[in-house]
């Protein structure tokens, strides 16, 4: 069973210089989940390729955590219509071929 590695969010957030407040901002509005432990935070290592987008998207675009809320949701559903389409053009390929 793989073993899930825990990146303190302080750590993250020294790292990336933003506030703690956005990394809770970004759990309460649910686009990440964190860990408490002992009471400190700590974030998925699975977590950090989204999160580190949503850092970029805020550092250097300057978006607010609604904006990134919105931009989350409508990648997300891009994401999910592109598989539908590959599914359906799999499928059609059954009948073409």
């Amino acid at each position: 069973m793989p073993t899930t590695q825990l990146i303190a969010a302080n750590d993250f957030c020294i790292y990336h210089n933003i506030d703690l407040s956005f990394i809770q901002s970004l759990n309460q509005s649910g686009l990440i989940t964190v860990i408490v432990v002992e009471e400190k935070l700590f974030i998925e290592e699975n977590e950090l390729p989204q999160l580190e987008k949503m850092v970029r998207l805020y550092h250097e675009m300057d978006i607010n955590i609604e904006g990134i809320e919105t931009i989350t949701y409508l990648l997300q559903r891009m994401n999910d219509m592109q598989h539908q389409i590959a599914e359906l053009n799999r499928r059609l390929g059954l009948y073409e071929g």
